[in-house]
């Protein structure tokens, strides 16, 4: 099987791609920017094909390489920046999945896996949320994310194109940023690593599902096999408050860590989890990274790339 994976030199393709390089039935190209991904989270000997999701010069790259199925990360993923910058979210988040979408329907790829998001929920208590609530989100991040699965689901039924949707939970892990919307973990390994006090917005009761990458790569390379339109959560659907988190720093830095508490942000979700039930009956696939183990190895990782 011949895979491009869009957005691959960033933080969840690198993971995927750690896993498609061990699978000998698999072969990879990687279309990235590097606008916030790096060269040297494409394993050696992997094709990396430096150009943006929305040129029209990644036609000739689909013209040659005739590939059989496409896994597209490539994406603004800052909430607080699509608030700022809407246009430019949608430029990135909609014409670019809709070049990718595009070029995919003209070249014959039979499969595409897109990687949308929770933010597509909204601020929902009923958890678990479930992948046939109704959708309400609250960013323009949001929107697109739920626009984008729209054009999904209206390729599958018009050309037939396998759409497979994944809502990610909030990601962490080794090589992640401080954007997106498990930034939380990234920016407490900053601060803790420099012996900086981290700040907490509210009482740290508010929860999120805090899922690892890798959990989330193996979700992709199961995607691959999968027929027709689908929307599935990729989650541990286990809410952990912010304390919590905490908790689990705290164990790796040996307690060494100050905590202050600010004022509760306007607009933030207090309660977050999804349902992982159509994950693991679809795909056969249950996340196994326990959260301090998780956080152990972001934070190793984060010192030993010295950010």
């Amino acid at each position: 099987m011949k895979i491009l994976v869009t957005g691959g030199a960033g933080f969840i393709g690198s993971h995927l791609l750690e896993l498609l390089a061990g699978d000998k039935n698999c072969e990879v190209v990687v279309l990235d920017n590097l606008s916030s991904g790096f060269k040297e989270n494409v394993p050696q000997g992997m094709k990396l094909v430096v150009e943006d999701i929305r040129s029209q010069a990644i036609a000739k790259l689909f013209e040659q390489e005739h590939f059989d199925a496409v896994v597209h990360l490539a994406a603004q993923t800052m909430v607080p920046y699509s608030i700022e910058h809407p246009d430019e979210d949608c430029d990135i988040n909609l014409a670019g999945l809709i070049n990718v979408l595009e070029n995919c329907r003209k070249y014959q790829v039979k499969t595409v896996l897109f990687a949308s998001s929770a933010a597509v929920y909204g601020d929902n208590e009923s958890v678990p949320l479930q992948e046939d609530f109704t959708l309400q989100p609250m960013s323009f991040y949001g929107i697109t994310k739920m626009t984008s699965e729209h054009y999904l689901r209206v390729y599958h039924d018009i050309y037939g194109i396998n759409s497979i949707v994944f809502r990610f939970a909030n990601v962490y892990g080794e090589r992640q940023g401080e954007g997106g919307e498990g930034g939380v973990v990234s920016i407490f390994c900053k601060l803790l690593s420099a012996g900086k006090a981290v700040t907490v917005y509210g009482t740290g009761e508010q929860t999120r599902d805090f899922v690892y990458a890798g959990d989330v790569a193996k979700a992709l390379q199961a995607g691959l096999k999968a027929q027709g339109y689908q929307t599935i959560n990729v989650s541990t659907e286990y809410e952990t408050s912010v304390n919590q988190l905490l908790e689990a720093f705290a164990a790796v830095v040996d307690g060494k860590m100050g905590v202050h508490y600010a004022p509760a942000r306007q607009g933030d979700i207090f309660r977050s989890s999804l349902s992982n039930t159509r994950l693991k009956e679809s795909l056969a696939i249950i996340p196994q990274m326990q959260l301090h183990k998780g956080i152990q190895k972001t934070y190793h990782d984060y010192l030993k790339r010295g950010k």
